[in-house]
């Protein structure tokens, strides 16, 4: 078998002299190399790994943003007013007549009707000025009487005296006699009338005192309740130095009003006839329904604070609700069904971003290692530079936030009304930023 012959080996390298290089030369340079080839590895895996934490980095502080799908549904604008429940009819029953409380016939919650006695006072004083009314009533008829009287005897007188003239011929009696029949018959004429005017005054003090006594029996002007009692037996009442009140009566207790102080900024979305729900505090986690039955045009003053008050009608079948409790009312407005309603808070957002001056979603690795100028005072726009009547709303476009100009609506304090172009059912709306680059 013959062995194939391997090629002849190549002859050194020659030095710069000509001369072979030395084993030690060669094996140096080889080393060299080696060591230059394992830095260039090392540094091309540190950039690997640099850049990955840069990736790694830029991703765990991006912004992360909050959002809500824009929504269709119902939203009522409601105004809220304080207030307390009335009486639809309430009577003060007092005394026109000073003197002592004799009887008190009824109590509170008693229910009474129409001409019920309630009380009645001392009439012994009424009495007697009856029977002095009455006897001078008397008095002046006999005077009247005797005025007629008077006047027909004058009458005689002077027609017996005329006859004589007659017959004597104008001879007798005197001219002055007969003048003198005359004025005494006009006399008793004069006397008569006055009889009979004091006959009537007579009549009129004794109608008086007649009704003065009826009126010491204190009644019911209404149906109704009584809600007060302010006397007992005994007590003194002195009419003529104020109004005093005995009783106070409600008509009825199964109807009630609400009388409710509105701010005047919210007076103008109240119209009467709007529905309204009210709560008081002895059922705070009941709410009774109501609905306006008239707002004032006069305005009440409290504190530099301007109100109108709006009276609500208000069902009591239960009779659970009591005249003077305080209540809190929330009246139902304006009310818009199926339109678009987003959060509140995504109309107070603005992008961290946008913020500072820069457009939101720009920027990267590299721009966040190169140097930047010194930044500016971001110049806040104002709502005009959208349009009249305009609101900026920020919706997430993939991932990044994109605005949107909107109209406002009505609100209940949760959730607003808004529309414009761009919007659709099931946008997500920015609510809040979580995470923002630094």
């Amino acid at each position: 078998m013959t062995l194939p012959l391997s090629a002849p080996s190549a002859p050194p390298a020659a030095g710069i002299d000509g001369a072979p290089p030395a084993p030690e030369a060669r094996r140096g340079w080889r080393r060299a190399a080696g060591w230059g080839a394992l830095a260039l590895a090392l540094a091309a895996a540190g950039a690997g790994l640099w850049y990955g934490w840069q990736l790694r980095r830029a991703a765990a502080l991006a912004p992360a943003y909050a959002t809500a799908p824009l929504r269709r549904g119902d939203v009522t604008l409601s105004v809220t007013a304080n207030g307390t429940l009335q009486p639809t009819r309430a009577v003060n029953i007092g005394s026109e007549l000073s003197g002592t409380v004799a009887r008190v016939l009824v109590d509170i919650n008693d229910r009474v009707r129409r001409g019920q006695l309630l009380a009645e006072l001392d009439v012994a004083k009424l009495n007697d000025q009856i029977v002095r009314s009455r006897a001078a009533l008397a008095g002046a008829g006999a005077v009247q009487a005797q005025a007629q009287a008077t006047l027909a005897e004058a009458g005689a007188t002077l027609a017996r005296l005329e006859q004589v003239a007659r017959l004597s011929g104008g001879q007798v009696p005197a001219r002055a006699e007969l003048d003198a029949a005359r004025a005494a018959q006009a006399r008793a004429a004069a006397s008569v009338r006055s009889a009979a005017a004091g006959q009537l005054g007579a009549q009129a003090t004794l109608a008086t005192d007649s009704t003065n006594l009826a009126r010491a029996a204190i009644r019911a002007p209404i149906d109704g309740v009584v809600l007060s009692r302010s006397v007992d037996p005994g007590n003194a009442v002195a009419a003529s130095l104020q109004a005093v009140t005995l009783f106070t009566l409600a008509e009825d207790l199964h109807r009630l009003r609400l009388l409710v102080n509105v701010d005047e900024a919210d007076v103008g979305a109240v119209r009467e006839g709007q529905a309204a729900s009210f709560s008081v505090s002895a059922y705070a986690e009941r709410s009774y329904p109501a609905s306006i039955r008239r707002v004032s045009y006069g305005s009440t003053i409290s504190e530099n604070v301007v109100s109108y008050v709006a009276e609500l009608a208000v069902d009591n079948a239960d009779l659970s609700l009591r005249p003077g409790m305080s209540a809190t009312a929330v009246i139902r407005a304006v009310q818009h069904t199926q339109v678009l309603l987003v959060p509140n808070s995504a109309l107070r957002f603005t992008p961290a971003s946008a913020a500072r001056g820069a457009p939101a979603g720009q920027g990267g690795i590299v721009a966040s290692l190169l140097p930047r100028l010194p930044a500016r005072a971001p110049r806040q726009a104002g709502l005009g530079a959208l349009g009249p009547g305009r609101h900026p709303l920020w919706v997430l476009d993939g991932a990044v936030p994109r605005q949107l100009s909107v109209t406002l609506g009505i609100s209940d304090g949760r959730y607003t009304e808004v529309s414009g172009a761009g919007l659709r059912e099931g946008l997500a709306v920015i609510t809040d930023q979580r995470a923002v680059a630094r």
